[in-house]
């Protein structure tokens, strides 16, 4: 039995099935004849020429990161610690940029490290035009200036730089505690600026506060001392109107006023001994001491009277 065809066929099957390539999905395989570039495949299952093509190298389209920990000078010769994420990826899947991918580095070490001394070197030319004290707050500036001066170096690798997050940035320790007091001293001075606002706002707001009470407790006493004299005057006027009222009565009734000044000189006493407190008032009780107030108010009188007449005159 003759097996050489049989063998011929299993060995062309093989070969055959040597030529199916799978392409796992998120990547794309290089494929070189003799050394020389030939085409790409796409993910799924392909077909090369066996023995002849041979597959180059397996490109992964996917996004890629990688962390950095770097040093870098400022403009004051001051330490500055970066650590970084970096997050990038092919640019496309065209077959210029997956040509350049697989052609312009050595390997993918040789790419790594340029990538990562080309992005280490555009952070530390910008953090060398800058002070410490500015560098916290500038990390936007930072990315955006990386990303700016990266990017047409990564397009001729066949890359395009996605993100980079600047997670943590440090000093040294010296610099780090000086900062803290610099900081510090600034919130005290806030702190006591703010503490002489509010004291001199609550010594003014008190001195309002006083002066419109003593304006208004002026305004009462001004009220109040006019009411007084109103009621005063009022009533003297009333006193006056009754005293005479009971001396016209008296005159009509054929009898000497002075009894009216008597008798309110009687109801004087009466006052004083029923309303005073603590007061000694001497009189003179006889009939003689009483005659004698008598006249004198009767004397008083007619010297008002007189007076009186010399007036309307």
């Amino acid at each position: 039995m003759n097996l050489l065809p049989y063998i011929l066929a299993g060995f062309a099957i093989l070969i055959v099935l040597s030529g199916l390539v799978t392409v796992q999905q998120g990547t794309v395989a290089v494929v070189t004849m003799f050394g020389k570039y030939q085409r790409i495949l796409n993910p799924g299952l392909n077909f090369k020429i066996p023995v002849l093509e041979s597959i180059y190298k397996r490109i992964s389209t996917q996004n890629k990161s990688i962390e950095l920990d770097f040093q870098a000078i400022t403009q004051d010769q001051a330490n500055v610690y970066f650590k970084a994420m970096l997050l990038y990826s092919v640019i496309n899947n065209s077959e210029e940029t997956l040509k350049n991918v697989a052609f312009k580095f050595v390997n993918d070490r040789d790419f790594m490290t340029a990538l990562i001394r080309t992005i280490e070197g555009s952070i530390r030319g910008f953090v060398a035009t800058k002070k410490q004290a500015e560098i916290l707050s500038l990390r936007n500036e930072i990315v955006e200036s990386v990303k700016h001066n990266i990017d047409d170096v990564l397009e001729q690798w066949g890359y395009h730089l996605q993100d980079l997050a600047l997670n943590d940035i440090t000093f040294d320790e010296a610099i780090t505690k000086s900062m803290a007091q610099v900081v510090a001293s600034s919130n005290l001075k806030a702190a006591a600026e703010n503490e002489g606002q509010a004291l001199l706002i609550t010594k003014t707001k008190a001195a309002e506060a006083e002066g419109n009470a003593i304006k208004i407790s002026a305004e009462a006493e001004k009220i109040a001392a006019q009411m007084r004299g109103q009621g005063i005057a009022l009533f003297r006027k009333e006193v006056a109107k009754g005293m005479s009222e009971a001396a016209n009565e008296m005159k009509t009734a054929d009898l000497d006023s002075s009894f009216l000044l008597f008798s309110m000189w009687t109801e004087a006493i009466k006052n004083f001994a029923t309303d005073g407190k603590g007061n000694v008032i001497f009189l003179d009780g006889s009939t003689d001491g009483m005659n004698k107030t008598l006249k004198e108010m009767m004397a008083m009188n007619a010297l008002h009277n007189e007076e009186n007449s010399k007036t309307k005159k």
